[in-house]
């Protein structure tokens, strides 16, 4: 599996980096960051500027039509959807050229009202993702002047389902998933001088595939991860299934002579897990990584490409989330990049002045459905108990005998 063009090349190396730091039980999207890092790049000056051209991996001159090449090439993956957002308040007046680079219609204005601010990010992101990612925890503040947004939803079919099992996972058992294909080279293994990797590919219907992928033990998560993708990328050479030699071949993977009652072809019998992952991830905590560190220092004056107004990067945010399942893969992400006006002197007072009400309907209340031509209730109610915010459910039992996969 390799990738073209300059920007995705970019953009994995970003994952790589990213992935050098993480730990186990996350989720987290690269590509729903380097855009927007592109973006910020072109409008970006100084010391800034060259931080975020380390970060990209390109140069920034370049990051503007490198943006919106990734932006293309996102558009044109089948069982993806991609969306980018912007919204400034009403005094911030964007750069032509810079505004020029941004797809029809994502532009959108911030109140200044912090909280229905932020309910309208929320509410972005969940139509973005289908509802997958409801919250996308924004740090809105009044003085807020510009967000950036990216958001992704993939999903993939598999070519081949799996069937539902119990697998061992340390002193417990957990919900396990099988299946067994014609074929050896769905499984490779690639090795480097830190250890080796076995590379299980599970393929979608739609050309999306999901590499499962796992290392020698004591092997670093984000090793494991740069090695797999290395192999993605074509940048590790990784030996297929039908080389491999028999006996352990690989961490987790034999291959065996067996004895059948009729003529059957080579194949792969891979056992997984289930897993739904979640995480959200504070991008300013490690701002060098993304080449944040100088646009987000509280200083004005790292953008005179995106906007005569001073303002400087006040948060970098993601929620993420992917689930393997039986049947397919679905995975979303949600990226915001916030900046503030600095230097309260400088900001042009709102010419217009107005009242808000707020309500809050935080006890039991009624509810009318009226046909607004005819005035005709056509439904009514009292809520007393409301849906309750959602939690994760231990699996309650499988619908398949429970089973054995063969140990490695």
């Amino acid at each position: 599996m390799r990738s073209t063009g300059t920007a995705v090349r970019a953009a994995n190396r970003l994952t790589a980096h990213w992935a050098s730091g993480v730990g186990a039980g996350t989720v987290f999207s690269a590509a729903g960051v380097w855009p927007l890092l592109a973006l910020l790049a072109d409008g970006a000056a100084g010391a800034a500027r060259e931080e975020l051209e380390e970060a990209l991996g390109l140069p920034a001159d370049q990051a503007g039509a490198a943006a919106r090449e990734f932006l293309a090439t996102l558009a044109g993956i089948d069982g993806l959807s991609s969306a980018l957002g912007l919204w400034t308040a009403r005094f911030v007046e964007l750069r032509d050229e810079w505004a020029a680079g941004l797809p029809t219609g994502a532009h959108g204005v911030l109140t200044g009202d912090a909280a229905a601010d932020g309910r309208a990010l929320d509410a972005w992101a969940a139509g973005r993702t289908g509802g997958v990612i409801e919250r996308v925890r924004a740090e809105l503040v009044p003085d807020t002047s510009l967000v950036v947004a990216s958001a992704l939803v993939l999903g993939a079919d598999w070519e081949v389902p799996f069937k539902g099992d119990l697998m061992p996972w340390g002193d417990c058992d957990r919900a396990g998933l099988t299946r067994t294909r014609p074929g050896l080279d769905a499984v490779s293994v690639a090795r480097t001088p830190s250890g080796a990797v076995t590379v299980a590919t599970v393929r979608g219907t739609n050309g999306i595939d999901v590499l499962l992928l796992l290392g020698d033990e004591g092997l670093p998560p984000g090793e494991v991860l740069g090695m797999g993708i290395g192999v993605a990328s074509g940048e590790l050479t990784a030996v297929s299934g039908s080389q491999l030699p028999f006996g352990k071949a690989g961490p987790g993977l034999r291959l065996e002579k067996l004895r059948t009652a009729s003529p059957e072809p080579p194949a792969v019998t891979l056992s997984t897990v289930e897993f739904t992952l979640t995480a959200d991830h504070d991008l300013l905590a490690d701002p060098e990584l993304f080449g944040l560190a100088t646009a987000a220092d509280g200083t004005p004056g790292h953008f005179p490409g995106i906007s005569a107004a001073p303002l400087g990067l006040s948060s970098g945010r993601q929620s993420a989330t992917a689930t393997f399942s039986a049947e397919g893969f679905r995975a979303a992400a949600v990226t915001l990049m916030e900046m503030v006006w600095l230097g309260w002197e400088d900001r042009p007072e709102p010419p217009y002045e107005t009242t808000r009400a707020y309500a809050v309907f935080d006890r039991p209340f009624g509810f009318l459905t009226v046909h607004r031509e005819s005035g005709l209730v056509l439904a009514a109610g009292w809520v007393s108990d409301p849906t309750p915010f959602p939690e994760d459910d231990a699996p309650q039992g499988l619908s398949t005998p429970p089973g054995r996969p063969p140990s490695p």
